[in-house]
């Protein structure tokens, strides 16, 4: 496919507002930042300036970053069954139903509903998403969670889709749509996370209906095409005019009209039933389904994102076991403290203890 695109202008828009002087300081670390998973076009001068994206900066850096994402995941291929592997260089994704044996999933779902821990709770436009951190103390009290995560045939998929052997993020997840009082959910849009390959799996608790807004997700948009490479570079020149938020923060939006032109097919809604389990590049378009009705969707969560542009699949000392199963809890540790020396803030309130299925009777799957 042919694509003809005519750029703007470096000098065709208005001039990004400069950093205050008091903040030169940073320049080192906005350099520095251009070598890390530092996305935000916002936030960081060099990242956003319209002179060096015209120049090609964004456009290298994506380059670069599926480049060793391509270099890691050839080596890694061995850890992963030959099926699933075509399954997601073809789509961007993985499906996999019936992970575990029935019998053994309801026991496993029935004990990871009724965890006793703390809950966290952030909303997002008319979606509350409420959650507890997979840490020592729900690992020991549910042995089969721990099996599971610690299985072979479970790592190699997420080192596989996550390009890298770092420990993921793990997170027990309840997502009820339409539940709160705000606009639209933002999660709705198509985006990419970020400009590199980068993973999210999600093993379904419950069913999930096509009315439960799915998890969606572009077939083939993973992969770093030439039209694909055309607009990371159209829209590092126009963002910070044109775009919304978290467009600006590095998490680009796309239409569906766009898809046609960057040789992509439609969104495929991920409507499955319990003990399903999905694991995709979230480089890839992918987005929440829309729903005419409030929903609930209950599930365990995985996280994976380490700096792009380092070449080895391991070395990662956070992923050393002692400190891996307790790094989820510890984020939401610092973040409090942060948080309380209004340094950061903590996105994450405190909701009470973790009981999704009492706290959202009325959504009940």
């Amino acid at each position: 496919m042919s694509v003809h695109t005519t750029f703007p202008k470096a000098d065709a828009a208005p001039a990004l507002r400069e950093p205050a002087p008091r903040q030169w300081w940073k320049a080192p670390f906005w350099f520095l930042a251009l070598f890390t998973g530092a996305k935000s076009f916002v936030d960081n001068p060099i990242l956003g300036s319209r002179r060096l994206n015209a120049a090609g900066l964004h456009a290298w850096r994506v380059r670069a970053a599926h480049a060793m994402a391509r270099s890691r995941r050839a080596r890694l291929a061995r850890l992963i069954p030959p099926e699933l592997r075509e399954q997601f260089d073809r789509n961007g994704f993985i499906v996999v139903r019936d992970v575990l044996p029935p019998a053994e999933f309801d026991a496993l779902r029935a004990q990871l509903l009724s965890a006793d821990q703390e809950c966290r709770e952030q909303q997002q436009g008319d979606t509350l998403t409420c959650r507890i951190p997979v840490g020592p103390q729900l690992r020991h009290s549910v042995p089969a969670l721990a099996a599971l995560l610690d299985g072979r045939w479970w790592r190699g998929i997420m080192a596989y889709v996550g390009a890298t052997r770092s420990a993921p993020l793990y997170y027990l997840q309840a997502i009820a749509g339409g539940v709160a009082q705000g606009p639209p959910d933002p999660q709705l849009q198509l985006h990419a996370d970020t400009f590199h390959p980068s993973m999210k799996a999600w093993l379904f608790l419950t069913d999930v209906a096509d009315d439960d807004r799915p998890f969606t997700y572009v077939p083939g948009s993973h992969r770093l095409t030439p039209e694909r490479l055309v607009w990371e570079r159209r829209r590092s020149l126009t963002v910070l005019d044109e775009g919304d938020r978290l467009s600006q923060r590095g998490s680009l939006r796309v239409s569906l009209a766009e898809l046609p032109g960057l040789g992509l097919p439609q969104p495929v809604r991920m409507a499955v039933p319990a003990n399903t389990l999905v694991v995709a590049d979230t480089c890839g378009f992918h987005a929440r389904g829309d729903s005419p009705r409030p929903s609930l969707r209950i599930e365990l969560w995985a996280y994976s994102r380490r700096s792009p542009f380092l070449p080895w699949t391991g070395f990662d000392l956070l992923s050393w076991r002692p400190i891996a199963v307790r790094r989820a809890e510890w984020l939401i540790a610092i973040l409090d403290r942060l948080d309380a020396g209004g340094l950061m803030k903590q996105h994450w309130r405190r909701a009470g203890r973790w009981r999704p299925l009492e706290r959202f009777a009325d959504l009940n799957p």
